[in-house]
């Protein structure tokens, strides 16, 4: 085959498998019709091991519906949905049976196996009954699934089977659970006109769907249309409805319901009572509340934990902790034992009213008990408790206290710890904790994985981290902040304060490299670096021995925005001068100069006669020009000495021939200096334009050197340029039109 070819015998199947298209064979071609036997014989092969291997599980055991469900949800959980598999069902199972069924939809993995099995089976000839047909509703409800079993209801009738409003429920639960209160309404709406009946049950599911949203009016619109339907409310309609206008803080409205409810003949059980008896709790109305508790008691009904959980709270909340703590201390004598909800409702007013003592004591019976709440914000509200009245300890045991109820620790309850111990002077127990978290990665972790607050509520905050940083950075452990702030890093922190403590730690611990990646990672992220951290990063290279990287990380220092002290760029002027790197030198004074610094200019000298030396004679004479600008004193007469006495004549003569042009100031025995040099070296004829320079700018020179200068120009045989410099020099033939052409 070609590669085209190839591509198309592949070919998708009905079913979604992959199957290899096989060539139309000729007639009468026996190899073509032993291919096809073989193929016919191997997938035989294969369906009857895997039939009898299927069968083998069962030897042994009874041939029950559960035993042969349970088979059937094994083989289709581990093959594709086929023809080939259904018809290995159909040869396990020739007929099947509501009860079977049933089974096989209850054991399937996914509501997908479920939903292909139950349109399949009813083509072996099974009729679904409403028993199979609400089972598979209730698996697609379950995975929130809504367009599925709406359709499989309203195919129902075509069927011949009958809905009823139990279908109809679900229907609406399922839209309940994903928020679409709207559609679940127009379901119950639906109803009505499809002839199903509805009934006190079906209302009572549109209360409960409907105020879990807030719906206030809605429900009352509701409860007069179920009267006017002539529906009869029950118990639980009013339980439900006093609990949904509770949820909404519509006390009045609760109340006007549970009197109703009485009129009616309706007794409130223990159930309703609380409902109501919280709603009071929760809106203070203690008084209420307590009205409630003794007419539930006159009606020789029992208070429950329910009941005193909602009066505890309720007390707490209304700024009444003592009476709420005498309650919880009475509940033995009532004959109940508090649960993890009682304690967690007295906890938070505890601690908000720095009563540490008592909330420390409820915790340690909670531990005791092995109650573990579900609202973990108790355990910040105890360790900020704790913090605020100076008992860092304490808070530190709140922490322990979580890992014996196996609580998971965010990051938060460490921040609120490393900050506490550093403020009490105790940074060693924060490091500790620091260690804590990083072998357990709680920082790496993602946050639905332990809480459902937002990332920024489960961080830790820069008042924790920054003391811990900068203590593990004057310590010598800066590897161990470096990790600490690269996991800080994935959870967005963009602090300056870390990376500049960073930058400075790995500077005074030799390590400048380590620092340079992290200015890196800092200008990525747009994030300032310090003036100290540069300085201390350019001292480290320094002090290493690289002033070219110290050069390097000065220059960064300075395109920040930063201006070096004058006793740093002197140390790395030095350094790269002492190390043979004068042009680099250089550019540091330049930039040095540019900032208006005008000290070290004893080393500046020195890198202007280095330049000159090593023939940078134009660099050095734009740094003169740089230096005149910012009025900086340049001697050029030094310059000029030291030239000609390492015979560097070209140079002298460049700089003396700037100097001119700039009307700099020159002594006359530099200048003389200068023709000497060159008069030695044999340059007369540069020395010649030299002293016309110097006479044209009214500058004398010496007789003598003169006179030696025309000499040996006559004896180089230009005779013209010592005729014309004997006449300007010594005034010969001064009168004669020749001497004044």
């Amino acid at each position: 085959h070609t590669e085209q070819e190839f591509v198309e015998d592949h070919l998708f199947d009905t079913h979604g498998s992959v199957s290899l298209k096989s060539e139309p064979a000729a007639i009468g071609d026996p190899c073509a019709e032993d291919e096809a036997v073989a193929s016919e014989t191997l997938g035989a092969q294969e369906e009857s091991l895997f039939r009898a291997k299927e069968e083998t599980r069962l030897r042994g055991k009874p041939r029950t519906p559960e035993n042969v469900g349970a088979l059937i949800c094994r083989m289709m959980s581990k093959r594709a949905w086929t023809t080939r598999l259904q018809n290995s069902i159909r040869s396990l199972v020739p007929e099947f049976n509501q009860e079977l069924v049933l089974s096989v939809l209850d054991g399937a993995k996914n509501y997908e196996q479920a939903l292909n099995f139950f349109r399949w089976v009813e083509k072996t000839g099974f009729r679904h009954d409403r028993s199979t047909y609400l089972k598979m509703v209730q698996i697609l409800v379950k995975d929130r699934k809504h367009n599925h079993p709406r359709c499989i209801i309203f195919d129902m009738q075509k069927k011949g089977v009958e809905w009823d409003e139990q279908f109809f429920i679900e229907l609406m639960n399922s839209y309940a659970k994903a928020g679409i209160v709207q559609e679940a309404v127009k379901i119950f709406q639906k109803m009505k006109d499809l002839g199903v009946k509805r009934t006190v049950i079906s209302y009572n599911n549109l209360f409960d769907v409907i105020l879990k949203r807030g719906r206030t009016f809605m429900a009352k619109r509701y409860f007069n249309a179920m009267l006017r339907d002539g529906v009869t409310p029950n118990l639980v309609t009013y339980t439900v409805l006093i609990w949904g206008f509770s949820l909404s803080s519509k006390m009045e409205t609760a109340k006007r319901f549970f009197d109703d409810m009485k009129t009616r003949g309706l007794v409130p059980d223990v159930v309703c009572y609380n409902t109501i008896i919280n709603g009071f709790c929760r809106s203070k109305n203690m008084e209420e509340a307590e009205k409630c508790l003794a007419e539930m008691k006159g009606n020789g009904l029992k208070p429950d934990i329910v009941t005193f959980t909602s009066l505890i709270k309720g007390y707490a909340a209304s700024d009444r902790v003592d009476e709420g703590l005498k309650l919880f201390n009475e509940l033995g004598s009532h004959g109940v034992k508090p649960n993890v909800r009682t304690y967690v409702s007295l906890l938070p007013y505890l601690c908000e009213r720095d009563r540490m003592t008592e909330a420390h004591k409820l915790l340690n019976e909670m531990v005791k008990k092995r109650f573990v709440p579900n609202d973990r914000s108790i355990f910040i509200s105890m360790m900020a408790g704790h913090c605020k009245s100076g008992h860092v300890e304490k808070a530190f045991q709140v922490l322990r206290a979580m890992d014996k109820l196996q609580v998971h620790a965010e990051p938060m309850h460490y921040s609120m710890l490393f900050e506490n111990f550093c403020k009490a002077g105790k940074p060693k127990k924060a490091v500790e904790l620091l260690d804590e978290v990083l072998n357990k990665g709680l920082l790496l972790i993602p946050v639905t994985s332990y809480t459902l607050e937002p990332r920024s509520n489960s961080t830790m905050e820069p008042s924790a981290y920054n003391p811990v940083i900068k203590y593990l950075c004057e310590n010598g452990q800066t590897q161990k902040a470096e990790i600490f702030l690269r996991q800080l890093m994935k959870c967005g922190i963009e602090d300056s304060t870390p990376f500049n403590n960073l930058v400075m730690g790995h500077s005074k611990e030799g390590m400048p490299e380590a620092a340079v990646e992290l200015l890196k990672i800092m200008n990525r992220r747009g994030i300032s670096p310090d003036s100290h951290a540069y300085c201390l990063l350019v001292k480290s290279f320094l002090e290493k021995g690289d002033p070219a990287e110290a050069k390097i990380s000065l220059d960064g220092m300075i395109e920040s925005g930063h201006l070096p002290s004058a006793s740093l760029l002197r140390e790395v002027m030095e350094s790269l001068f002492n190390d043979g790197r004068v042009q680099t030198a250089s550019r540091v004074m330049k930039s040095m100069l540019e900032k208006d610094v005008r000290e070290n200019l004893d080393i500046v000298a020195k890198i202007l006669e280095a330049l000159l030396m090593r023939g940078h004679v134009e660099e050095a004479l734009g740094r003169i020009v740089l230096m005149t600008n910012k009025e900086c004193p340049v001697d050029i007469d030094h310059l000029l000495d030291v030239l000609c006495k390492k015979d560097k004549t070209i140079a002298a003569v460049k700089l003396l021939d700037f100097a001119l042009e700039r009307n700099y100031s020159v002594r006359f025995s530099s200048y003389d200096l200068v023709l000497d040099a060159l008069c030695s070296a044999g340059k007369t004829l540069t020395a010649y334009a030299i002293l016309c320079k110097i006479c044209e700018r009214g500058g004398a020179a010496n007789q003598i050197g003169c006179k030696a200068l025309i000499k040996s120009l006559n004896a180089e045989g230009h005779t013209k340029q010592a005729d014309i410099l004997s006449r300007m020099i010594l005034g010969k033939d001064s009168s004669s039109k020749k001497a004044n052409k």
